[in-house]
This record gives structure tokens, C-alpha cells and sequence, in this order.
């Protein structure tokens, strides 16, 4: 396989599968811009200088599949490549920063009769399969309406979304489809109609500058007065020894403690979460009705204390409260009875609750058995397409009908 993209994901998910299982998928050949991160990543995978590429214009080498885990705003053009050229592709969500560029590379895969995968990754763990199950096999009654909340801990949505690499607006993609795509996959899996129409609010209201502690300099290096009692304060977070790959190896390849201080004095990760810049939501409210007439919301927000998704289904016969974080738990509440049945969830390891290793394990057998893709882009669309909608809600103020985009890009 080809990989374009050797950064968190690249290198540390799906190039770590590939070392972990060489007879299952072997990458021959790596497309990186950053010169340092092509060389470390060749030489982890004995790739040689000639198959390490800095941009994918440059590959010269049949692969059977390509894995996209480029930026977001970088997913396109090395995907057609490789859909032309007769690969079959697994790209990271979001497929595009657009809708109209998702279903760009829906469309070429399906001229190009290629697959292309979609690393909803969530589809793969224990915990959403045996969801799913329970919501189709119509235990729950039908449907009436859904809560599903997607909790982001404090410290990662400083991480991602403030000092990180989706901090602006204009260099990546909208909160809600970067990080809410997953969850609009999940509802959309277990859902008995589409959305009709959708309404979404939601703003930056925490990390402004004028949220600063008194004397805060822009730096936390810098010596702030604040230092002790400030959650986001960097210092104590990424020189934390605990903390030894994600997402310490984001800021730096050197985890020594010299390492890591010298990249948070230099680097943007070590900037104070409320003069950073950043201008995307912290919190972000999307309130769906069906096709059938049920309803369901989706809460995002950045200020919880334990990353974790919660859910709550209410159907006619039965009411469905899950949790999927550290622990993983699902129960059914009978209507009537009070019964409270607590579901057995098998364990699973890895990164996504098992989800990295699922999605990886599922695209290598689907290359080489010719599978069809369990989280394809025809059907990632669906949840493309709200998330890209709701985010012109917040904006625009306007209730979006979807009934008439579902078959031309917006």
C-alpha cells in the first residue's frame, strides 16, 4: 500500500498496523511533505529513499490501495491519483472539506469502479455494533427520538480545536464535521428514515481573549500568573511523563522533557488557550426531525471533564442509555415493567474502543478478497452532507431543508 500522510494518524494508526500485522498490509511507499517526518517513517518501514515521495504527483509505484491520512484540505487530488490509476482507497474523515468535494470522490470511485473506504472508525467497535443491533432489531419499539452527545474533554479540545490543527476556519474544516462526522455516520446507521430538515446553534464562548486571567502572557512558557489553577495550562499538561504518545507525539517527536518544553516555547501548542487565535465553536446544538416524524439532537462541546459519548434512544416499548468512553455501558429501561437490562458489550483494545484495529483489519481483507466497503463513501455522504448542513445553520440562522440537496452538491 501507498501511504499519503505520515503525521498522527499516519504514522502512529495505520503505519503502526502495518508493523504490528507485515503479513496482513505492507507500505511501500510514503508521500510526506515534511521532510523529517518522510525520512523517520521510511526508516521505521524500511521504505528507501526512491519510494519516499513529497508529494503524491511525484509517486512512481503500483499499489493495490492507497490510505489517505493527509490534512483535511488534502484528501482530493492524492485520492483521484489513486482512484485513476486503478487503487482502492481508504481516506480519512472528513472525505473533503466540502460537500461538493466529498461526493467529487464518491463519483470518481464509482466510474473508476474502485472501493473507497471512509474511517468512520466507530462502525468497527463492539460497543456501536451492538447498538445498532439493538436499535434495528426493533427491541426498542419504534423510534420516537434521540439524544447523542459528543463530550469532548477539556484538554483535547484546547489540543485540537484551539491551539491545534482545526483551530481556524480557513485552514481546515468546521468542528462539527471534523469531529461530528462519526456521529452523524453512527445516527444515520441506526436510523429507520433521513432527516428532513435540521437547525443548529452553537458559538465560541470560552476561549476569547477576554477570558484571559489578569497578566496572562501569550505564551504558557512565559511565566503565567495563572499557571497553578489554569486547566489548559501546557507546561503541566505535555510534560507530563504519563503522557508518552497521543497527544504528546503531535508536539514533538522528542519526548524527552527537554524536548517537549523547548517545542511548547516554540511551537503553537505551548500558546495560551485564550489569545491563540482559534475561531471555531466550542459548543454546537444540531436538532434533526425524519422522514417518519421522530426527532433527535446532537450536542458537541469542548468542556467536558472525561471524553465520552453519551446517548439516550426512546422508543415506543423500551428507552436505550449508553455510554462509550474509559467504560462502555448500555441499558435497556422496559417500559411498564421498570426492568433494566444491562447489555454485555464484548472488549475490545485500541485506539476508537477498538475501532483502529477493526477499520484497518476489514480494508486489508477488502483489498485483497475484493469485500465491499462496510463504511463506503456512498453512504459516508449521508453524514457529509448533515454535518456540512448544520455548520451553515450556526452561520446563517436558517432551518435547512435537505430533501432537495441529497442529489446535488451544496
Amino acid at each position: 500500500m501507498i501511504l499519503v500522510g505520515a503525521g498522527q494518524r499516519g504514522r502512529y494508526v495505520y503505519g503502526d498496523y502495518a508493523r504490528r500485522y507485515p503479513d496482513s498490509i505492507r507500505i511501500v511507499a510514503v508521500v510526506e511533505p515534511d521532510a523529517g517526518r518522510r525520512r523517520r517513517f521510511g526508516e521505521i518501514h524500511n521504505i528507501p529513499p526512491s519510494r519516499q515521495f513529497a508529494d503524491h504527483e511525484s509517486v512512481g509505484v503500483d499499489a493495490p490501495a492507497w490510505i489517505i491520512a493527509s490534512s483535511d484540505r488534502h484528501h482530493v487530488e492524492p485520492a483521484l491519483a489513486a482512484l485513476s490509476g486503478g487503487a482502492h482507497v481508504l481516506v480519512e474523515k472528513p472525505i473533503a472539506a466540502t460537500y461538493a468535494d466529498s461526493r467529487r470522490l464518491v463519483d470518481a470511485a464509482r466510474l473508476a469502479r474502485r472501493q473507497l473506504h471512509v474511517a468512520h472508525v466507530l462502525r468497527y467497535t463492539p460497543f456501536f455494533t451492538t447498538l445498532n443491533e439493538i436499535v434495528r432489531s426493533g427491541r426498542l419499539g419504534e423510534i420516537i427520538t434521540v439524544e447523542h452527545r459528543e463530550n469532548v474533554v477539556y484538554w483535547h479540545m484546547a489540543h485540537s480545536f484551539v491551539r491545534g490543527n482545526w483551530a481556524r476556519g480557513e485552514t481546515s474544516t468546521p468542528m462539527v464535521v471534523q469531529k461530528c462526522c462519526h456521529d452523524f455516520d453512527i445516527l444515520e446507521w441506526n436510523a429507520a428514515a433521513p432527516v428532513r430538515r435540521l437547525h443548529s446553534f452553537g458559538s465560541l464562548m470560552h476561549f476569547r481573549p477576554e477570558h484571559a486571567p489578569p497578566g496572562a502572557p501569550p505564551r504558557c512558557t512565559d511565566g503565567c500568573p495563572a499557571a497553578d489553577s489554569c486547566h489548559y495550562e501546557a507546561t503541566r499538561l505535555y510534560t507530563n511523563e504519563a503522557w508518552s504518545g497521543w497527544p504528546v507525539h503531535v508536539v514533538t517527536d522528542d519526548l524527552s522533557p527537554a524536548g517537549r518544553l523547548q517545542a511548547l516555547k516554540e511551537g503553537p501548542y505551548g500558546r495560551c488557550v485564550y489569545t491563540a487565535g482559534s475561531d471555531v465553536v466550542d459548543h454546537q446544538v444540531v436538532a434533526m426531525e425524519r422522514a417518519d416524524g421522530s426527532t433527535g439532537t446532537l450536542i458537541m462541546h469542548g468542556h467536558a471533564a472525561e471524553e465520552a459519548r453519551t446517548m439516550r434512544y426512546d422508543g415506543t416499548h423500551a428507552t436505550l442509555r449508553g455510554y462509550f468512553g474509559r467504560d462502555q455501558s448500555i441499558e435497556i429501561h422496559q417500559r411498564g415493567s421498570g426492568e433494566v437490562e444491562k447489555v454485555e458489550i464484548r472488549y475490545a483494545t485500541g485506539g476508537h474502543g477498538g475501532g483502529d484495529g477493526g477499520l484497518m483489519e476489514y480494508f486489508t481483507r477488502a483489498v485483497t478478497a475484493d469485500l465491499p466497503a462496510r463504511t463506503s463513501g456512498e453512504e459516508a455522504l449521508e453524514s457529509h452532507l448533515l454535518a456540512f448542513a448544520a455548520e451553515e445553520s450556526r452561520v446563517t440562522g436558517r432551518t435547512i431543508d435537505l430533501d432537495d440537496r441529497r442529489d446535488r452538491p451544496t
